[in-house]
C-alpha cells in the first residue's frame, strides 16, 4: 500500500506545497492528473523519496520513508519503487541488458541474467539486449526504462507523464503495457500526468489543483 499523510514540502525562498491525503492499496492503478503548476513531478519525487517533505509523511507498507536512514533508502527505493521518468535516464556506456543488471546490483540484488531476458522479451525489445541505450527508438527506450522499473519487482511503480510526447494509439499502447506489467507484480501503480486522454483508462483518480497550494 502506498500512503501519504499531510505531505508538504518548500522550495526555498517558496510557498509550502500543500498535497491531499493519499492511500492507494496492493495491486491497485490509479492516475493523478493535473495541469503544469499543480507540483505533480515534486509530489512524485516525493512518493519515490527522491524528495524529503517537509511536514507529513509517505508510507510504503509498514516503513516511512522519511523514518529511513539515506542508504537504507536508496536499497529501500531500489527494492520496492519502481520509476519511469518522463526522459528516461541510462548510463550511456551500458548496454540495455548491463542498466538492468546496474538497478539490481545498486538494490543489493544478485544480478538475475534470466529474469532480465524473460522481461525484456516480455516488452518486445529482448533483441535489444547486447544494444547501447542511445541506439534504441523513443519507443524502445520507453519500454526499456519499463522494464529496468519493473527489474525488481516492486511494490510500487511510479510513471511520470509517460504518455506526452505520444499520439493516441501509442499512448494506449503503453498505458495498456504499464498496466499489464503492474498486474503480473501485482504492484500498485500511480501514473502522473496532465493527459487527458488517459481518464477513460483508470477507474481510480485524483485530481491535484493548483490550489493545492496555499
Amino acid at each position: 500500500m502506498l500512503k501519504t499523510d499531510n505531505l508538504q514540502y518548500a522550495y526555498q525562498n517558496g510557498n509550502p506545497l500543500h498535497f491531499p491525503d493519499i492511500q492507494c492499496g496492493t495491486g491497485e492503478h490509479w492516475l493523478l492528473l493535473g495541469q503544469s503548476g499543480c507540483g505533480k513531478t515534486t509530489l512524485l519525487h516525493l512518493l519515490g523519496g527522491l524528495l524529503t517533505p517537509k511536514e507529513g509523511s509517505v508510507s510504503i507498507g509498514d516503513t516511512a520513508l522519511n523514518a529511513l536512514s539515506s542508504s537504507a533508502l536508496d536499497k529501500f527505493r531500489g527494492k520496492k519503487i519502481g520509476i519511469i521518468f518522463q526522459v528516461p535516464h541510462f548510463v550511456r556506456s551500458l548496454t540495455v541488458g548491463e542498466n538492468m543488471a546496474l538497478a539490481q546490483q545498486l538494490a543489493g540484488m544478485p544480478i538475475d541474467h534470466q529474469r532480465i531476458q524473460k522481461l525484456l522479451d516480455r516488452l518486445v525489445i529482448g533483441h535489444k539486449l547486447d544494444s547501447k541505450t542511445s541506439d534504441l527508438s523513443q519507443g524502445e527506450r520507453q519500454r526499456a526504462a519499463i522494464a529496468r522499473a519493473l527489474i525488481n519487482q516492486p511494490e510500487v511503480i511510479l510513471a511520470d507523464e509517460p504518455t506526452s510526447a505520444l499520439d493516441d494509439k501509442n499512448t494506449d499502447e503503453v498505458i495498456m503495457l504499464l498496466e499489464d506489467t503492474a498486474s503480473e507484480v501485482n504492484a500498485t501503480l500511480l501514473v502522473v500526468t496532465h493527459d487527458n486522454r488517459l481518464r477513460d483508462h483508470f477507474t481510480k483518480q485524483i485530481q491535484l489543483a493548483v490550489g493545492s497550494r496555499q
